[in-house]
């Protein structure tokens, strides 16, 4: 499974237009997690007093506004950030949408990943940009509904 993970990630970063030597040095943190959890990272960090199914956080909005940070160089990896995700709320969720385990999770990492990337859903368009971009690019792997 951990392969599909990889896959995924590649496939949104060409679609994004990244190139093959910057795909290689990028990484991301994936953790599974369950309701509890989620629902505590949730309301620590958005303010949002309940369980959702995943959660990003962006290395690159970090890097511009902590002193701390430095920018990505070059020679060393490029840390997109942190994915948190559910495990509890993607088995119901797939269970919901009628689909396998496999394909909601890879669904909900392809979402966190565009979220790091800089995308959003905050209006209908955005959201259909989300959309299509996740549904494109799991389409692509043989990840369908």
């Amino acid at each position: 499974m951990l392969a599909n993970y990889y896959k995924t990630a590649q496939k949104i970063l060409e679609q994004e237009a990244y190139a093959p030597e910057e795909i290689a040095k990028m990484e991301i943190s994936l953790y599974f997690t369950d309701n509890e959890e989620i629902h505590r990272l949730n309301k620590e960090y958005r303010s949002i007093d309940r369980p959702t199914d995943v959660l990003s956080f962006a290395m690159d909005e970090m890097v511009a506004s902590d002193d701390f940070m430095l920018p990505p160089d070059a020679e060393e990896p490029h840390l997109l950030g942190d994915i948190i995700i559910s495990t509890e709320r993607s088995d119901a969720q797939s269970e919901e949408y009628g689909h396998s385990k496999e394909r909601e999770v890879l669904f909900l990492f392809s979402h966190g990943l565009l979220h790091l990337l800089g995308y959003d859903h905050q209006t209908p368009e955005e959201e259909a940009v989300m959309m299509g971009k996740q549904e494109a690019a799991l389409a692509a792997l043989g990840f369908t509904r």
